[in-house]
């Protein structure tokens, strides 16, 4: 994986073709990007970055967030209050319990590459001259 701007990309690797091909992933809206060597493709991310959002400013439209920091979790109820009983024994906010614990069952699991700069242009798949956007997910 990789990040920019808080974007994240996934690349995969086409054997037939001898490409990398990539997608901005947690987002509706379908943002590509391809090259032939790792910084080919680092660069490809960066450019399709940079090209989503300037085609929505253009567009007026407000750029898809990969993440929003909220998301609902339904709970059975005894759980939820072992959960609220374990927190408040801690000193801490279930809220803050929750991330905590989150954070700890995803340590060191997702590397995540930096990056920065621009080269490669963005292809960006759109139907009637705008964006597709991609069903959201009910989680």
């Amino acid at each position: 994986m990789m990040e920019y701007k808080g974007y994240l990309g996934k690349v995969e690797f086409d054997a037939e073709a001898g490409t990398l091909h990539g997608e901005i992933v947690g987002i509706r809206d379908v943002v590509t990007f391809q090259g032939e060597s790792v910084e080919e493709v680092e660069k490809a991310f960066r450019e399709s970055v940079d090209d989503y959002l300037a085609f929505c400013k253009k567009r007026g439209e407000e750029p898809d967030k990969p993440c929003s920091g909220k998301f609902v979790v339904r709970l059975d109820t005894d759980l939820h209050r072992k959960l609220n009983l374990v927190a408040t024994a801690e000193g801490e906010s279930l809220n803050s319990w929750v991330s905590k614990r989150l954070n700890e069952a995803v340590a060191g699991r997702f590397p995540v590459r930096k990056s920065s700069g621009t080269t490669r242009r963005a292809k960006m798949i759109r139907r009637s001259g705008t964006l597709r956007r991609k069903p959201r997910s009910p989680h």
